[in-house]
């Protein structure tokens, strides 16, 4: 098994696939930065499907055995299902995931279950039609993202919803967004993070995952709300039971889980990152296409893997709430 610094395990590898994205939220991607000048990677830059195909075996014989694919907006790089299907004949490949604001499912979600997909998380925010419009920067209306979820199940798909929570922004609805879901889907509740250097984050606008418990709870305490234990090492996410419904909280900024995290991050342009937050990562696509061998690619994953020592969210809590800023961008690896 291959350990980090800290004892923690490589199980689980995201792989953006695309820095592009049909919305501008204003936690990733502000249309103030990201508006129509901004220049955007070249085809040729991005990983080819072969080239992700080739890293991903590279990681599953290290014991990844969890595949998500992330962008930007992954579907809309062309021809995802073909990626998928290549990615599902890895041996050793338990799951695979996308992680999807859900505006494109409706004409991709069966041919991306035909393909292998197994489950997808989808992005909503609000189902306020004004609040939810102003936080994806385009003025789109939810009912789009709730047909993509609609789709989604009806292609046989496991469906997560998740809600990025700020202060003054959606959080007077999130018991509205709840019992609107929960009948179809695992709704989770993120506090609002520092990812990227564009989106403006400060503690203030953070609503700690207790109380978003007592936001969701009819009588305001969150009390009905029951644990339920993890499924692994590693989960994201704390799992609540009530009225029959489950709940996720995750609580990167106020209960840092770095210390079971298992994630590998690998962007569109073949650079390994082994944080969300890091701020820089190992070129990969470069000895991939000089001619490296599939043990040089494996040997040097192994090396990044072995030194790293990552634990940002924790030690954000411990110095300071201020973040640093030369983070790569959120668009570049996904969430």
């Amino acid at each position: 098994m291959l350990l980090d610094q800290l004892g923690r395990p490589l199980r689980d590898l995201r792989i953006s696939v695309t820095d592009r994205c049909n919305l501008r939220c204003t936690y990733c991607m502000p249309a103030e930065v990201f508006g129509p000048e901004y220049a955007f990677l070249p085809r040729s830059e991005l990983l080819s499907f072969e080239e992700i195909e080739r890293l991903a075996r590279a990681f599953v014989s290290h014991g990844v055995s969890k595949l998500r694919l992330t962008g930007g907006e992954p579907t809309l790089r062309r021809d995802l299902p073909e990626l998928i299907a290549r990615l599902a004949r890895l041996g050793g490949v338990e799951d695979i995931a996308l992680t999807t604001n859900g505006l494109l499912l409706p004409r991709l979600a069966p041919a991306l279950k035909a393909a292998g997909l197994h489950r997808v998380t989808v992005s909503i925010d609000s189902l306020d039609p004004e609040v939810f419009g102003r936080m994806n920067g385009l003025g789109i209306h939810p009912q789009k993202v709730l047909d993509g979820i609609e789709a989604a199940l009806q292609a046989g798909l496991g469906v997560k919803i998740n809600t990025v929570v700020q202060r003054g922004v959606n959080d007077a609805g999130l018991r509205e967004l709840w019992l609107a879901l929960r009948q179809n889907a695992v709704v989770r509740f993120i506090e609002f993070m520092d990812v990227g250097n564009h989106n403006g984050w400060n503690l203030d606008s953070v609503v700690p995952s207790r109380e978003v418990m007592a936001r969701l709870s009819a009588d305001g305490t969150g009390a009905e709300f029951q644990p339920v234990n993890p499924d692994y090492r590693g989960e994201v996410a704390a799992r609540y039971r009530a009225e029959g419904s489950e709940i996720g909280l995750i609580s990167s900024v106020t209960a840092p889980f770095c210390g079971d995290c298992s994630r590998a991050r690998l962007s569109a342009v073949g650079m390994l990152y082994t944080c969300l937050f890091a701020g820089t990562g190992t070129d990969l696509r470069g000895p991939l296409r000089g001619g490296a061998t599939d043990h040089e690619l494996r040997t040097l994953i192994g090396g990044v893997w072995g030194a790293r020592r990552d634990r940002y969210s924790e030690e954000r809590g411990e110095a300071t709430q201020t973040p640093r800023a030369d983070k790569v961008e959120m668009s570049h690896i996904g969430g």
